[in-house]
C-alpha cells in the first residue's frame, strides 16, 4: 500500500537480491536474520532508488520469503515493463527464489573476484604474488568482466593448476575456485550486462545486512527474542527506504493504531 518515490528517469531495471546475517538470540545462540533489496535503476544503470524489507530469524524462511515476494509483486505492479534482474552470490537456495521473478540473473562480481583472488594467492607466493600474480589478477577480472566467454576460458586455465605442485593449504585454494566457477559460470556473462548497463554487484544487499541489522542489533551484549528483533527490523527497513518513514506515520497515529479515513 506504500506509493512509489518520485524518480527523475523512468525505471529501465529492477535488481532483486536476498542475503542473511546472524544475531544472538536471549538463547546465547546465533541465527540468520534476511534482507531483501529491490534497486531501482534508470537506462544508464544508475540507482535511483532501494526498497528494503526484512524478517528475524526462522527455519525455512517462509515469513521473509512471503514478505520479499509481496514487495516484488507490487513492484512489478508499478514497474510491469522494467527488465528484472537476480543479482546473489552463490548460495543455491537464492537463485531458486529469484527464478522466479526475474528475467536475468548473474552472480555477484565480487564473490567471483574473490575465488580468483584465492587462486592467485595459492599459485603465487612471496614476491611472485606482487610481480606476477597481482597483475594476473588484474587481467582475469578485467576480461571476465568485459570479454564474452571469459568465464570458461579462465576455467580451462585454473583447472590446469591443479596439475601444479603445490602444497595441499596452496592447492585446496585453487581447487575451491575451481569448483566455483564450475558451478556458477552460467550466471557469468558479466559482458552482457556491462555492455547493457545492467548491475553485476550485490553491494547494496550486503549493505543491507550491515545497515539494517548488524548496525543495530549487533552491538555488545545485546541478545534478542523473535518478536523484538522482527519489530526492530521492519522499522529499520522502513527508515531505509524511501518515503516509507514519512507514509507509515502517515497510516497511524502517535500510539500506533492505524488511522481511518
Amino acid at each position: 500500500s506504500y506509493s512509489a518515490p518520485t524518480l527523475e528517469q523512468p525505471v529501465a531495471t529492477v535488481s532483486l537480491g536476498l542475503d542473511g546475517t546472524t544475531i544472538r538470540m536471549d538463547d546465547g545462540s546465533y541465527r540468520e536474520a534476511m534482507v531483501g533489496s529491490i534497486g531501482l535503476y534508470d537506462k544508464e544503470g544508475n540507482r535511483m532508488s532501494t526498497v528494503y524489507c526484512g524478517a528475524s530469524p526462522e527455519y525455512g524462511k517462509q515469513t521473509f520469503l512471503d514478505r520479499f515476494d509481496r514487495e516484488i509483486r507490487n513492484t512489478k505492479q508499478i514497474y510491469p515493463n522494467a527488465t528484472y534482474l537476480g543479482v546473489a552470490d552463490g548460495a543455491p537456495d537464492n537463485w531458486t527464489f529469484l527464478e522466479k521473478h526475474t528475467d536475468l540473473r548473474v552472480l555477484d562480481f565480487y564473490h567471483a573476484s574473490e575465488y580468483l583472488t584465492g587462486a592467485m594467492e595459492g599459485v603465487f607466493s612471496g614476491t611472485r604474488a606482487h610481480a606476477k600474480g597481482q597483475p594476473w589478477l588484474c587481467a582475469v577480472c578485467h576480461d571476465l568482466k568485459h570479454k564474452k566467454g571469459a568465464a570458461s576460458r579462465i576455467l580451462s586455465e585454473l583447472t590446469k593448476w591443479k596439475e601444479l605442485k603445490l602444497s595441499q593449504e596452496r592447492m585446496d585454494k585453487v581447487k575451491k575456485a575451481v569448483t566455483y566457477f564450475t558451478n556458477n559460470k552460467k550466471l557469468m556473462g558479466y559482458y552482457f550486462f556491462v555492455k547493457n548497463n545492467l548491475p553485476i554487484g550485490s553491494g547494496v544487499t550486503e549493505a543491507a545486512c550491515k545497515t539494517i541489522i548488524k548496525q543495530r542489533l549487533c552491538k555488545s551484549g545485546m541478545k534478542w527474542k523473535l518478536d523484538g528483533a522482527g519489530k526492530v527490523i521492519s522499522l529499520r527497513c522502513l527508515a531505509q527506504t524511501d518515503g516509507r518513514w514519512k507514509q507509515f506515520w502517515e497510516k497511524v497515529d502517535q500510539n500506533g493504531v492505524q488511522k481511518r479515513n
